[in-house]
Order: C-alpha cells, then sequence, then structure tokens
C-alpha cells in the first residue's frame, strides 16, 4: 500500500448526454465504472474519496469516503478542492469516475515518479496530450485552488496546472496508455469501446 496518497474518484452527477444516468455506474463488462475504479484504487491506497454532488447514490461505497463539492458548479477543480480538504495524507491520486480502463501498474510509476521528483501536481503526458485527471495532487496546494477558484472565471484544471509547480511524465503514445485514459462522454463511447475491444 502507498501510504502517503489517497486515491480520490471525481464522480460528479447525473450525465447531461446519458438522460441523467450516472457515467460512474455505467456498467462496461458486466461490472460499473465506478467498482473497476474502487477495485484496482483499493490494491494501492488505504484510503479511497469518492467526490459526488449526488452522495446517497454512492452510500453503497461504506468502505470509501463519500463527500461533495463545497465550491459549487466549479467542475474537477472544485472536486480536488473537496479532497484535498478531506484528505490527512501528503497528497492525492485523482481519476475521473468516467475511465474504466486504469491499471495499478501505471498508478505506481506515476506515485514512483512524484516520490522522486518535487513538484505540487503530477500529470501523466502522452505527445502534446495531458491528462489532469489521472494525476497526484499534493494537499499543499490546497489554498492555491482556493484562491483561483474564489478569483478566476475558468475554473478548467489545465490553467490551474500553470499556477503552481506541475510537472509531466512522458508515456510513448501506445494503444496500451491511451487505451487507459479512454473516458466517457456520451453513449456512443460506449459502442465504440465494445466494437473495438470485444467488450460485451
Amino acid at each position: 500500500m502507498v501510504p502517503n496518497i489517497s486515491g480520490v474518484i471525481l464522480a460528479g452527477g447525473a450525465g447531461k448526454r446519458f438522460d441523467g444516468i450516472i457515467k460512474a455506474k455505467i456498467v462496461i463488462e458486466g461490472k460499473t465504472i465506478i467498482a473497476r475504479i474502487i477495485e484496482t484504487l483499493g490494491e494501492i491506497f488505504e484510503e479511497i474519496i469518492i467526490v459526488t454532488n449526488m452522495t446517497d447514490e454512492f452510500s453503497e461505497y461504506n468502505n470509501c469516503k463519500i463527500i461533495s463539492d463545497q465550491f459549487l458548479n466549479k467542475g474537477p477543480l472544485g472536486g480536488i478542492h473537496s479532497a484535498l480538504k478531506e484528505t490527512h495524507r501528503e497528497a492525492l491520486f485523482v481519476v475521473a469516475g468516467d475511465m474504466p480502463f486504469i491499471e495499478k501498474k501505471l498508478i505506481l510509476r506515476q506515485v514512483d515518479f512524484y516520490d522522486n521528483n518535487k513538484c505540487d501536481i503530477l500529470i501523466p503526458q502522452i505527445n502534446e496530450y495531458i491528462e489532469p485527471l489521472h494525476g497526484i495532487y499534493k494537499k499543499s496546494i490546497l489554498r492555491n485552488i482556493e484562491e483561483y477558484l474564489e478569483s478566476e472565471n475558468n475554473y478548467a484544471v489545465r490553467e490551474f496546472l500553470n499556477k503552481v509547480n506541475t510537472r509531466y511524465m512522458h508515456l510513448e503514445g501506445s494503444e496500451k496508455y491511451t487505451h487507459i485514459f479512454i473516458n466517457i462522454n456520451s453513449p456512443s463511447d460506449i459502442s465504440d469501446i465494445q466494437n473495438q475491444r470485444g467488450i460485451k
């Protein structure tokens, strides 16, 4: 187990493109996305935090801390802020709740990179593409995020990365890593995955 980092799932709320269905609870290969994520994070981190604005929908996951945003309608950065306030550990590994194929090996590789490089945030990068919602965020940036959310109109995580010491872990642009970073944005993404990967 990694003792100094908590695992965080940004589960959000009901997806507009899914007729109100919560994306994290979509079933992929016989298991909900969030169950798949919890299973992977549970092999790495002692503490798992789910951030959602629909806390009752996740009450069954009583082995996780279930919290909601303190800054409402601020997107993923608001969720990261809430998790940073909740944890007593040094940092968070943050993942989006609609990423069904995350893998233990890559997360541990990021943890190792973080432990050996001084930074506030650690983000994986493939060519010119970055993955802010598969990253490590240090608790010491909590005040930075609060000030940013209170003063800025653009709440994109990507914009905030420029405000602190962010480092990027470069990955080769292979199908393996692009598969890990797949997220479910619309119903068509599910059928695309089934067609490309043979997943039912």
